[in-house]
């Protein structure tokens, strides 16, 4: 991994699978369940799939147009503007902000279903035992385990990490292993026990948190956001461009993992949803595993439970070790604080590692006051909404490269890449909108991405020391 140009096709496809099916596939079936029919599900899955689609393409076609321009899709945030302006890097160091806060925000959401599904083994996690009473907040135990719980992991990944990647890479690999184990296991169950009358009404309006109906359309809009968290991670190989043996394979990679990913996630939130009634889904802490129980009994589901463990364990190591890797990358290329390239006699960068876990240890904060499923859906929000400042803006860029017309010979080309980066724009800005509906969470999302105004400060005391001497 060290040396240029040594990943192979199956090898960007597996990245890019192994990203993006994570958390997402162990939680999302109750989320979604909770805002839609069955219809609704299967429709705003479909939508996703296609939106995630044309941005993949965006990601592909950018890496063989623009091969210098590596390491994900925030650094083509600086190109849209002249080259070492304070546009260019301003615009460059935010997008590393929202895809950073993305990154760190996404690692707890991966952590707290951890300790949703260790809870198949210690229920105490989900008691509604009251352990304190203070004014209006009550601190129930089954929080305050969660808490402990998510901030063990999270630290404990922080120590395997700072001893080197190395071992941390052998710990990933058993993991994924045993995801691909635990869902042929959890797809092969389910065709046999798959029962066509719980997903029925198949559509049907569901009343929202405020008592109103919400029709077919208003549903796919509701689960936008939640189907798009999924995806997350389809930029995997772009990220790893520069280390791809032909640029060609980065787009193949990025194009074949999506499908891979969109079938698992369509065959499995349909099956989920032919063996729980709604009801059962709507309130599970653990969707997969309550399924399994209902079909096998508690043996098979704590069996299951435990793959999945490990699978949300390497999960957990790839993300955050991805997680530290942004701020570091974007200051090596100028556009954020310097103070993030100092490194350990391991190359590991520890700075940026301190850092996005100390801010990935507010988010667990979250657990204490939530539930582990309303914890989830909150914290896949708030990190949906940073990685689409970076994918926007890559939709943008290419829309640029296309009007100018750099990098294109052909004007067949350029219409063909301006309805792609057209779609991808207009599908990134609907995600936006139906994302920020809720104005709780706009606001908090909103201050958060305004919050690095605050860090670029730093970067841009150093930028101007830097021309005065």
């Amino acid at each position: 991994m060290n040396s240029k140009g040594t990943l192979g096709l199956g090898i960007l496809i597996s990245l890019v699978v192994g990203n993006m099916v994570g958390s997402g596939i162990f939680m999302l079936p109750r989320s979604l369940s909770e805002v839609a029919s069955p219809a609704g599900v299967i429709l705003a899955w479909l939508l996703t799939g296609f939106g995630v689609l044309v941005t993949a393409l965006v990601f592909g076609n950018l890496a063989i147009r623009k091969p210098n321009l590596t390491g994900g899709p925030q650094i083509y945030a600086k190109e849209l503007f002249k080259p070492d302006s304070k546009k260019s890097t301003l615009s460059g160091f935010m997008s590393t902000w929202g895809y950073w806060i993305g990154n760190l925000t996404g690692n707890v959401a991966i952590i707290t279903t951890f300790a949703g599904y260790l809870s198949t083994f210690f229920p105490i996690l989900t008691s509604q035992a009251v352990l304190l009473n203070i004014g209006s907040f009550t601190l129930y135990v089954g929080n305050t385990f969660t808490f402990v719980v998510c901030t063990i992991l999270l630290w404990g990944t922080h120590y395997i990490i700072l001893n080197g990647l190395e071992n941390a890479g052998k710990l990933n690999v058993i993991a994924t292993a045993s995801k691909v184990i635990g869902f042929m296991l959890f797809i092969i169950i389910a065709l046999f026990a798959f029962e066509s009358s719980n997903i029925l009404p198949f559509a049907e309006p569901k009343i929202n948190e405020v008592g109103k109906s919400v029709g077919l359309f208003g549903q796919i809009n509701s689960a936008a956001m939640t189907t798009l968290w999924a995806f997350i991670g389809v930029e995997s190989a772009v990220v790893f461009a520069s280390r791809a043996k032909r640029q060609s394979d980065v787009k193949k990679a990025t194009i074949f993992g999506l499908l891979i990913a969109l079938a698992i996630y369509i065959g499995i939130s349909t099956l989920v949803m032919g063996i729980l009634t709604q009801d059962q889904l709507v309130a599970s802490q653990k969707p997969l595993i309550d399924a399994i129980e209902a079909v096998l009994g508690p043996i098979a589901g704590k069996v299951l439970a435990g793959i999945g463990l490990i699978s949300l364990f390497g999960s957990t190591i790839g993300w955050i070790m991805l997680s530290a890797e942004v701020p570091y990358a974007a200051a090596k290329q100028g556009i954020f604080i310097p103070a993030f390239l100092k490194e350990n006699n391991k190359s590991i960068p520890t700075f940026s590692l301190i850092v996005t876990n100390i801010l990935g240890q507010l988010f667990i904060f979250s657990t204490v006051s939530k539930s582990i499923s309303q914890a989830f859906d909150f914290i896949i929000y708030i990190a949906t909404l940073s990685y689409l400042v970076p994918y926007l803006i890559s939709t943008i860029f290419q829309l640029k490269l296309v009007i100018t017309g750099e990098t294109y010979n052909s004007l067949k080309e350029r219409r063909w890449d301006f309805v792609i980066g057209f779609l991808a724009t207009i599908y990134s800005v609907w995600v936006i909108i139906a994302g920020t509906a809720d104005i709780k969470t706009f606001s908090f999302g909103v201050l958060l991405l305004l919050s690095g105004i605050l860090f670029y400060n730093q970067l841009n005391k150093k930028e101007t020391k830097k021309k005065s001497v």
